[in-house]
C-alpha cells in the first residue's frame, strides 16, 4: 500500500519537472535563435555598409555582429580585415590575437589566424613580428603564401643573402621563377663589398648575378664600375659595350660613359661611329649626348641635333638643338628665355616612370620604392617613352 502511494506523488511531481525543463529549453533556445538572428541581421547591415562604401558602419555592424555572436569566426576575420584595410592596424592586431587566444580554435582557422595577424604585423611595419609569424607558417599548409611574404621583408631589411635563399625554395615549390631579382640581390651583395674595398668578392657577387640572370644588364654596369676603379678603362669600355649586345635600349644608361672612356683612350672615331649606330637603331637623348660628346664640329653637332628632333619630336631633343645652334645674327638674348622656358617645360618630363605603378623618379633606379618591383622602368625618360608607344 505504501509503494502505490509512493508513484501516485512522484508521478505528478515528474511531470512538473519535465514540463519545467521543456519551457527552460525552449527559452534558451529562443534566446540562443534570437542571439543568432540578431548577429545575422548585424552582419548583413555590415556587408550592405560596405558594398556601399561606408566603412565606419560598416565597422559598428561588424562590432555589433561579434558582441551578440563571440563565437563566429568569419564575423571576427571580417572585422580584422576591415580594420586593415583602413589602417587601423592595432585593432586589426587585438581582434586576430583574440583569435588565437581561443583554446576550442580548430587548427585550419588558427592558421588562418595567424596569416591575418601576420599581415596586420606587415602592414604595420613591425617586420620583426610578422617574420615570427610567417616562419611558423612555413610548416603549415601556408608555406608559399609565407615564403612570399618572407622574401618581401628580407628585401625591405635588405638581408640579401637570406632573400637569395627563400627565393631558392619558391622555385623549389614552383612558385614562378626568382631569377631576375636574386640577380639584383647579387648585385646588391656586391655594392656593399665594393664600398668596403672588398672588389674580390665583389666580382664573385656580380659573377653569381650574371648565372642568375644571363640577360641582367646591372652586373655589367658595376663590372665596368669596378674596372675604372682600378684604372683599367679597356676592361670598364668593353664591359659597357656588352650591354648593347644583351640589352640594345639599355645603352643608353651607359652612352656617356661610353664616350669618356674612348676619349681617355683615345678611341673618339671608332667609339663615334658605333654610337652613331646605336642612335638609329634605338634612338635615345643619353646616347644623343655621348654623340655630340665625341663631335668636335660644332656644326656637324648641330646638324646631329637637328636631325635627331626631326625624328624625335620631343622637349629634350628641341633643348639639345638649342644648346647646339649657332648665335642668332642680332645677338642671343632671346636665348636664356627660351632655354628657361624649355627647362620649366621638362622639369616633370625628364624623369624616369615605373612600368608598373607609375611611380616617377628623377634618376634611373632598379627597384621602384613605391610597388617594389625590380627592373620596372624602362631605360627611357617618360617624355621619350610617349614619343616610343605613340
Amino acid at each position: 500500500m505504501e509503494f502505490e502511494l509512493w508513484w501516485l506523488l512522484a508521478l505528478p511531481l515528474a511531470f512538473g519537472l519535465g514540463w519545467l525543463g521543456s519551457r527552460l529549453d525552449l527559452r534558451q533556445w529562443r534566446s540562443d535563435g534570437s542571439v543568432r538572428r540578431g548577429a545575422s541581421l548585424s552582419y548583413f547591415r555590415g556587408l550592405n555598409f560596405l558594398l556601399s562604401e561606408q566603412q565606419d558602419k560598416a565597422i559598428d555592424a561588424f562590432i555589433e555582429a561579434v558582441t551578440a555572436d563571440p563565437d563566429t569566426v568569419d564575423l571576427h576575420f571580417a572585422l580584422g580585415n576591415l580594420f586593415r584595410r583602413r589602417g587601423e592596424y592595432e585593432r586589426a592586431v587585438r581582434v586576430h590575437q583574440n583569435l588565437l587566444a581561443r583554446a576550442d580554435l580548430p587548427a585550419a582557422e588558427r592558421q588562418r589566424a595567424q596569416v591575418a595577424l601576420a599581415q596586420d604585423f606587415f602592414k604595420a611595419g613591425l617586420l620583426d613580428r610578422a617574420e615570427a609569424v610567417y616562419v611558423a607558417l612555413t610548416s603549415t599548409p601556408y608555406r608559399p603564401e609565407a615564403l612570399a611574404a618572407l622574401l618581401q621583408i628580407h628585401e625591405r631589411t635588405r638581408e640579401w643573402n637570406r632573400a637569395i635563399d627563400i627565393a631558392g625554395e619558391l622555385e623549389r615549390l614552383g612558385s614562378g621563377s626568382y631569377g631576375r631579382q636574386v640577380a639584383h640581390y647579387w648585385c646588391e651583395i656586391a655594392s656593399r663589398a665594393r664600398e668596403r674595398s672588398d672588389l674580390p668578392a665583389a666580382r664573385d657577387a656580380l659573377e653569381q648575378a650574371s648565372r642568375s640572370h644571363p640577360a641582367a644588364v646591372r652586373p655589367w654596369l658595376l663590372r665596368a664600375a669596378i674596372a675604372q676603379q682600378e684604372g683599367d678603362a679597356a676592361t670598364a669600355l668593353g664591359d659597357l659595350r656588352h650591354i648593347a649586345r644583351i640589352a640594345p635600349d639599355f645603352t643608353a644608361l651607359a652612352a656617356l660613359d661610353i664616350a669618356r672612356l674612348a676619349q681617355t683612350l683615345g678611341q673618339q672615331d671608332e667609339i663615334s661611329a658605333w654610337l652613331r649606330d646605336q642612335l638609329r637603331d634605338d634612338p635615345a637623348v643619353d646616347v644623343l649626348d655621348a654623340v655630340l660628346l665625341l663631335e668636335p664640329d660644332a656644326q656637324q653637332r648641330y646638324a646631329l641635333a637637328l636631325t635627331y628632333l626631326q625624328t624625335q619630336h620631343t622637349l629634350l631633343a628641341a633643348r639639345r638643338l638649342l644648346d647646339q645652334s649657332p648665335p642668332l645674327p642680332h645677338g642671343d638674348a632671346a636665348r636664356p628665355a627660351l632655354q628657361q622656358t624649355l627647362e620649366g617645360a621638362l622639369r616633370s618630363r625628364q624623369r624616369y616612370r615605373c612600368a608598373g605603378c607609375g611611380f616617377e623618379a628623377r634618376n634611373y633606379t632598379w627597384h621602384c620604392p613605391a610597388c617594389q618591383g625590380w627592373d620596372t622602368y624602362p631605360p627611357r625618360r617618360a617624355e621619350e617613352l610617349h614619343i616610343l608607344n605613340s
